[in-house]
């Protein structure tokens, strides 16, 4: 687990970055205050990290309070990350390639998943979804903002994460490199690195056959996007079509296949694109179609088939972001963050926020598409 080394952070250096944060900031934690989180928490801070944390502690908002913060709230913070993995190896298809070859069944799958999580490099709140990896003796990790399996550098280290974060000298995070196993295949590391796409959670929501068809078309352009669509997601779609009196050849062999002929599905998938002719209907460049594929999702929150969050991420990490940060997404990324973010803290219940994204969601649907134009 080698870390780039910069150049040490000093108490002094600390100091400097604490002050220009614009919270505040509390007394430093002792040593014998970092060795009890430590020691409850089952984990070491990095050097910098104890470094930083000792010249001052940042309080309010999205800053872990490691002296007098909710002890299951800060358990939960720690288990995030690995958390995030598994709900996309349920949800999502993930499977990193160093776990071996997937199990077939689904909740097999997630057991083994979750097994393999427990020896992943332990990842540690820095602030809000950015962390550093934990481990005494090292220093100098990138910062990672770590959301389910998109995830990406905030900060060559700690003091410049901070700079990024909060105002200060630019970034240049184009020579960062990852620092830790298992995490690193998310960055380009360890050699195995692909990027990772995250496609929405299939439930079979379908009430009509137009709904079911534009779910089959839907699934269509999220793998020729690269998304990893599962068998069981093909599947499960043509199932509920076929009850919904859509009927095509290839539909019917693919809605009755086994788990052991799973491995058919794809080719099978293609030939009902084509049955049903919808590749006319599936965009031919990228940005139309995470267009698309963002008013569905907008759809699926509005209708109440997709929870807020897990619509708002897809929308925030496949649209918002692939699309190059279009303004016309600002306001439910916006309600998304303050989702995510929410603490008991904040004046308004979490709710409150859930409502505003599905608000801003039926909003961007009744206006021009794509929106801003």
């Amino acid at each position: 687990m080698t870390a780039i080394q910069p150049e040490s952070l000093t108490h002094e250096a600390a100091s400097a970055l604490l002050a220009a944060l614009p919270v505040e900031v509390g007394p430093g934690l002792s040593e014998a205050e970092l060795k009890e989180v430590e020691r409850r928490y089952g984990f070491t801070f990095a050097d910098d990290h104890r470094v930083f944390l000792r010249a001052g502690l940042p309080l309010g908002g999205s800053w872990p309070d490691w002296r007098d913060g909710d002890p299951q709230e800060l358990r939960d913070r720690l288990d995030a990350p690995a958390g995030g993995v598994l709900f996309d190896v349920e949800h999502n298809g993930f499977w990193y390639p160093g776990w071996g070859e997937r199990p077939e069944n689904r909740g097999e799958a997630l057991q083994l998943a979750r097994e393999h999580m427990l020896a992943a490099p332990q990842l540690v709140p820095v602030f809000g979804h950015r962390y550093l990896p934990a481990g005494a003796g090292q220093s100098g990790h990138p910062v990672l903002s770590v959301m389910q399996t998109d995830i990406i550098y905030y900060g060559n280290h700690l003091a410049d994460y901070l700079h990024h974060e909060f105002g200060g000298p630019a970034v240049d995070l184009s020579r960062t490199r990852a620092s830790v196993p298992f995490w690193s295949y998310f960055l380009g590391g360890t050699g195995t690195s692909r990027e990772i796409v995250l496609t929405a959670p299939h439930d079979p929501y379908a009430l009509s056959a137009d709904q079911a068809v534009d779910h089959l078309r839907m699934l269509a352009i999220e793998q020729r996007l690269g998304g990893m669509v599962g068998s069981d997601q093909l599947i499960q779609a043509a199932l509920v079509a076929l009850v919904l009196d859509v009927d095509t050849p290839a539909l019917r062999v693919l809605a009755g296949l086994t788990r052991n002929e799973e491995p058919l599905a794809n080719d099978l998938f293609v030939q009902v694109i084509d049955e049903l002719d919808l590749a006319p209907s599936i965009p031919d460049t990228q940005p139309a179609a995470r267009w698309t594929l963002v008013r569905w999702w907008l759809q699926l929150i509005a209708n109440g088939s997709l929870h807020p969050a897990e619509g708002g991420h897809l929308i925030w990490y496949e649209g918002w972001n692939r699309l190059g940060h279009p303004d016309a997404l600002l306001p439910i990324i916006g309600w998304i963050s303050e989702y995510d973010d929410w603490t008991p803290d904040y004046t308004l219940p979490r709710d409150t926020y859930r409502d505003r994204i599905i608000q801003e969601a039926r909003t961007l649907l009744n206006g021009p598409w794509p929106p801003g134009s």
